[in-house]
């Protein structure tokens, strides 16, 4: 009886956590995990009061970024999402140890903590932030002073004279 030969891994004792061959312990963020307009079904991680309405990849780089861990980007589609346009594309990896095992920011002990940091830290970016009222207020007025007469009534082709 033949047997099967041995299963080809990238783990090796000797590599460390740093190195490229390695990422594969580093871990994955799709940004459907955070997407509160997401089921579950549909790939959301956590509770939907916790999640943020529709993250791309540049959001969750940017708000990892400032933290100490090494955030890498992949163009890569997440299988449960439904759509093929280039916004929904895009996986971030975060290496979450050092190379002695230790984690490279104790503040992050699991996936979830770091899911829920940038969940967290998205609505603040300013990309994110409202306008404030003098600008939308200064806007409207703008409108209406390009737009005189008041009523517009029904626009269209019509009959011509």
């Amino acid at each position: 009886m033949a047997t099967s030969p041995p299963i080809r891994t990238n783990f090796h004792p000797s590599k460390k956590h740093s190195d490229v061959e390695r990422l594969v312990l580093w871990i994955c963020i799709y940004p459907a995990y955070i997407n509160s307009k997401k089921s579950r079904q549909e790939g959301r991680r956590l509770a939907k009061e916790r999640c943020v309405e529709n993250p791309t990849c540049a959001e969750i780089r940017d708000v990892l970024s400032v933290t100490n861990l090494r955030v890498g980007v992949e163009n890569k589609e997440y299988s449960r999402e439904r759509s093929r346009e280039p916004q929904y594309r895009g996986r971030i990896r975060v290496q979450m140890r050092n190379d002695d095992g230790s984690f490279c920011n104790p503040e992050f002990g699991s996936r979830e903590a770091v899911l829920l940091y940038v969940s967290k830290k998205i609505p603040q970016l300013k990309s994110r932030q409202v306008k404030s009222g003098t600008e939308c207020y200064q806007h409207s007025q703008q409108n209406h002073q390009s737009n005189p007469g008041g009523g517009g009534g029904k626009k269209g082709k019509g009959k011509r004279r």
